[in-house]
C-alpha cells in the first residue's frame, strides 16, 4: 500500500488509523484529510513523540493496511 491511495481512499483509513492512535479525534482525523505529514504532526503532539517516531509509526501501519 502506497500513501496515495491512503490519502485518496482517507475516509475508509480512519477507522484502522483511529485503531492504531485511539487518542486521535474524529475531528482531527478530518482534519487530517490523507495528508500524511499532518497525521504524523497529529501524532507527535497526542503522545509527546518524536517526530521520527511518529514516522516509524505511520510506516509500519501502512505496511498493516
Amino acid at each position: 500500500m502506497n500513501w496515495d491511495q491512503i490519502e485518496g481512499n482517507w475516509k475508509q483509513f480512519t477507522g484502522a488509523a483511529q485503531a492504531k492512535w485511539g487518542e486521535l479525534t474524529n475531528d482531527e482525523m478530518d482534519q487530517i484529510a490523507g495528508n500524511r505529514e499532518r497525521l504524523e504532526g497529529k501524532i507527535q503532539e497526542k503522545y509527546g513523540i518524536e517526530k521520527e517516531e511518529a514516522k516509524r509509526q505511520v510506516d509500519e501501519w501502512m505496511s498493516k493496511n
